[in-house]
């Protein structure tokens, strides 16, 4: 059957999608947003906010103006995530499709916007790193309108590069451009004005090649791009009145107010953060971003001056959250592809003979020179490997329950940091030179997967509240929960928005145990248990807070 035309055709095909960068882009990806260990159960408070919120507005019908005053956010991802819900059911897994396939749309712009920049080799090492960046991971798999962002962010850079590279086309990638900021603000408001600055740089003084700013698509495009937030401004405004304007504003002021004390963290906190949460890119993305400046690139003030400014405009934000640095994990990983391929090459020329070292030198600082890079990094996360593995087995054998799921990570990544001395040691200890940059490389990319492949399987990057899902899943309490009316007595803000969707009926919050007429069930916290004055029966317990019923 092999001989027939239409087979031979068909496996052509396959074939040619197999060779094709966004199949293998997609395929890197996509185990790493499905694995889990069977449960999924959401994480307060932002990504439970809003998956509850789109269940109000799903549930009630009211897609404008579901709430008893004014929101202070326009409807953008309550809009992606109650459609997944119209879709799919109202679950965990719908709440978080949005973000799933947005963040695969994100790697591939990733991958389009560095070749163009850097060619496409980098650009595919790039869209593979930022795969394996844990937080960027993480929020991929988050029912938050983050990445969605990032990607029209992304839509809109990319569109400015296509439109300086077909002028037969510009007008269309200058509509999409500006149509993909105009929506940034229905996703996320005021926030979409964070990443236009960066692009200023851009748009001004490489304006004389480009002339984006003096095409008036990009300004129809952006126009279009509101005409949604401004139809729901306008309902809003005929529901609520002037207050729909006044909370979008005073949420603004608060969030940029020095008198917001919650939230305050050091002037240096993306530094730190960024360092941890993209390890072990964020070190190669300095060398990249070094080498970046340096050389000279028709798109540096793309490249270098938008994650710069950005970086600058979130830190002197007083308000800072880990997310809020997600526009720059795409930038974090296209500069890390230029720093690892530049160690790459060095690896491939291997460590020259002593002769050709300069002689006045100390041992000590050929030790550290450039061409014993490749080699120390290899031994010294090999090193760390074996450290991953040692703590994991002692885990293991200790038997430590609350963290044996963090032994199985350990593990998995001490394994994978393994790859490296392997490589290297095979290269130019054993004559095995087919073991080229490809293969190193892959000893930078496999160890990260392998990590975040084992967080997923258990369950650490799905199942936020095991101990919530596993009460909840009862089917006493979820035939309780279903038909009768629930009261919140005093119970923190976070669990109240957990509850808020996975509770079907609607919740009533009050102040006192006095508030809850008898024969209902409440929430309440477990320490007060022993002080209610009131008979009750305690259902069960979760965490610091108790399920109970107030007999009269």
């Amino acid at each position: 059957m092999y001989k027939l035309h239409f087979l031979q055709y068909i496996w052509r095909k396959i074939l040619l999608l197999a060779a094709s960068p966004y199949f293998s882009l997609l395929a890197w990806i996509l185990p790493l947003l499905i694995f889990t260990s069977g449960y999924n159960s959401l994480i307060a408070h932002d990504e439970a906010l809003y998956a509850s919120r789109s269940r109000l507005m799903f549930d009630s019908g009211n897609w404008i103006a579901p709430w008893q005053k004014a929101h202070h956010k326009t409807p953008g991802p309550y809009w992606l995530i109650a459609s997944s819900y119209k879709l799919f059911g109202i679950n965990d897994i719908s709440a978080r499709l949005p973000s799933m396939i947005t963040g695969i749309l994100c790697l591939w712009l990733v991958y389009e916007i560095g070749k163009i920049i850097l060619g496409k080799k980098l650009a595919w090492l790039a869209a593979a790193i930022l795969s394996v960046e844990f937080l960027w991971l993480q929020y991929c798999r988050l029912s938050t309108p983050d990445v969605p962002l990032v990607l029209l962010v992304l839509l809109a850079i990319c569109s400015f590069l296509k439109a300086e590279l077909n002028p037969a086309r510009r007008y269309l990638w200058s509509f999409i451009a500006g149509l993909s900021l105009g929506l940034g603000f229905l996703m996320r408001s005021f926030m979409i004005f964070i990443p236009i600055i960066a692009l200023l740089p851009y748009l001004i003084w490489d304006r004389k090649r480009h002339h984006h700013l003096s095409n008036p698509i990009l300004y129809l495009g952006v126009f279009v791009g509101l005409i949604p937030t401004f139809v729901w401004l306008w309902l809003s405004w005929l529901h609520y009145g002037n207050q729909t304007f006044e909370e979008l504003y005073k949420f603004l002021i608060y969030q940029s107010s020095n008198g917001n004390d919650n939230y305050h963290t050091n002037f240096l906190f993306y530094v730190w953060n960024i360092a941890l949460k993209a390890f072990p890119w964020a070190f190669f993305g300095i060398l990249g971003l070094f080498l970046a400046i340096r050389r000279p690139l028709r798109y540096q003030l793309l490249l270098v001056g938008f994650p710069v400014v950005l970086f600058i405009e979130i830190s002197i934000f007083t308000t800072r959250f880990s997310h809020y640095s997600l526009f720059l994990y795409p930038f974090v990983a296209l500069f890390a592809a230029v720093g690892l391929s530049w160690v790459g090459k060095i690896y491939q020329l291997g460590i020259p003979s002593q002769s050709n070292l300069q002689k006045g030198k100390k041992n000590i600082l050929n030790f550290f020179a450039k061409q014993y890079l490749p080699r120390n990094l290899s031994y010294g996360f090999g090193g760390f490997g074996v450290l991953l593995i040692v703590a994991s087995i002692v885990i293991f054998a200790w038997g430590i329950p609350n963290i044996r799921d963090y032994a199985i990570i350990g593990l998995a990544m001490g394994l994978g940091w393994l790859i490296l001395p392997v490589v290297w040691i095979s290269r130019y200890r054993f004559g095995k030179k087919f073991l080229t940059t490809r293969y190193w490389i892959a000893g930078w990319l496999i160890p990260c997967w392998l990590a975040l492949a084992a967080m997923g399987t258990t369950g650490l990057l799905s199942d936020y509240n095991p101990a919530l899902r596993v009460f909840l899943q009862q089917s006493a309490i979820a035939s309780i929960l279903k038909t009768n009316p629930i009261y919140f007595v005093q119970i923190d803000d976070k669990v109240q928005v957990l509850l808020d969707f996975y509770i079907s009926i609607d919740e009533k919050p009050v102040v006192s145990i006095s508030e809850v007429p008898a024969f209902s069930y409440a929430w309440i916290y477990k320490d007060r248990s022993p002080q209610l004055s009131r008979p009750h029966r305690i259902l069960g317990t979760v965490k610091e807070y108790q399920f109970i019923q107030v007999l009269n």
